[in-house]
């Protein structure tokens, strides 16, 4: 890729992430300002602080889907990962934790292969007794070494220490040789300039006490890209996940591939269920995952088996959880904005000449919008699974331009041709 293509790249998603932060403050401003928290520094830096763990699930699903085995398991091994990197965290540190919360997570992704590489278990049987397996195993664990300790039971550690964080010099008002700088961003933001401030908001969001796993988690996205697409050993990875047999005849050890492909992915969901235990909520806790794993599977698909992609639908669900939240009356202003997208969308499909989705399409905008004009807020039971919901739609929506790799799911043995 030359650097022009590279800096026509960069402009692109610069734009569009200008623009998402433009409906969101107008969007705002349209609803109730004084009290809606779309756009602020506290609404991004939760919304960093939720998407990661989702984030490193979706990276763990793209690297075991792309050796052409699906891995349903994710969630348990994600609950693996929050109980030995709380453990790790406990005896040897927090970085030692995120260490052996990886290791955990691995180990459920090697159980994985072996069933289903080994001995052709089907995936999905496969995938779902891990998520079975692995909160029996933590709950034994927990019985066994966490009852005994103080602030610690069956369903929950002692608390533990996060690995630090830091605030961005110059930029969020960080340390720089023992000199507290000044806070550009968070100064941008007080002056209430419309745009302006909210994108200083959100940057400061980003670059205020940002987690050390975070960076780690971030660094994790671009690595992905360049192993998976710019070396032989990702191609080799690839190749066992869309034709396996071709890949077997050029002297691609498939199974070899697949195996790794699965510990890795095993590893990276570790890696979140160690996050959500060190760093977000400082303790490990029975059934803390929540779905998480699942959610990590639909940036899976909604990335289209990409991890740039991967990494926007993290954000996205990370909002809609930080929202329900910190404020639950942005849920209902998001109303505003989901009408306003489904009459755009429709508008589209007219111009496309698609009579029916266009109907449907301004009809779910009607409903929408008359839905926002006549409430004041959303009932109470909508906000907690507005995550869900947005995992649902977007589903619904990327369908028609998902490319999965051509043997995900099948069964191969070696040497079959």
């Amino acid at each position: 890729m030359t650097s022009t293509l590279r800096s026509s790249l960069v402009l692109r998603w610069m734009l569009a992430a200008l623009g998402v932060i433009l409906a969101l403050a107008v969007v705002q401003e349209l609803a109730r300002p004084e009290t809606t928290d779309l756009v602020s520094s506290g609404t991004a830096e939760s919304t960093l602080r939720r998407a990661v763990p989702i984030l490193l699930a979706g990276l763990g699903g793209i690297w075991a889907e792309r050796a052409g085995v699906v891995n349903i398991g994710l969630e348990g091994m994600m609950v693996l990962g929050t109980w030995f990197g709380a453990w790790g965290a406990l005896e040897f540190g927090p970085w030692w934790g995120l260490v052996i919360g990886i290791a955990g997570g691995a180990a459920g992704g090697l159980l994985h292969a072996v069933a289903t590489v080994t001995f052709g278990v089907d995936h999905i049987i496969s995938g779902v007794a891990v998520n079975i397996i692995a909160p029996a195993l933590t709950r034994f664990l927990s019985r066994e070494f966490f009852v005994d300790r103080p602030g610690g039971g069956l369903t929950q550690s002692p608390r533990v220490e996060s690995v630090g964080s830091l605030d961005v010099p110059f930029l969020a008002g960080g340390d720089l040789f023992g000199w507290t700088t000044p806070d550009i961003f968070h100064w941008i933001e007080d002056r209430s300039w419309f745009l302006a401030s909210d994108v200083a908001a959100v940057l400061g969001g980003v670059t205020r006490s940002v987690s050390w796993a975070t960076l780690l988690a971030l660094a994790l996205v671009p690595a992905s890209v360049f192993i998976l697409w710019r070396t032989a050993f990702g191609l080799r990875v690839r190749s066992s996940g869309e034709h396996p047999v071709a890949a077997n005849s050029l002297g691609v050890s498939v199974v070899r591939m697949k195996f790794t492909a699965v510990v890795v992915s095993g590893g990276l969901a570790g890696f979140g269920g160690a996050f959500i235990a060190i760093e977000q909520t400082g303790i490990y806790r029975e059934n803390q995952v929540q779905g998480r794993g699942f959610i990590g599977l639909a940036t899976v698909i909604f990335g289209n088996w990409q991890p740039v992609g991967a990494f926007l639908g993290s954000l996205l669900f990370g909002f809609a959880d930080a929202l329900q939240l910190r404020d639950r009356t942005a849920v209902h202003a998001l109303l505003l904005l989901v009408g306003v997208a489904l009459a755009a969308q429709a508008v589209r499909a007219v111009l496309q000449k698609r009579n029916r989705p266009a109907f449907l399409l301004a009809a779910a905008s009607v409903a929408v919008l008359w839905w926002y004009a006549v409430t004041e807020e959303v009932v109470s039971e909508l906000p907690p699974v507005t995550p869900h919901v947005a995992t649902l739609l977007v589903l619904v929506f990327a369908a028609g331009r998902l490319r999965p790799p051509a043997a995900i799911g099948l069964p191969y043995r070696r040497g079959q041709e």
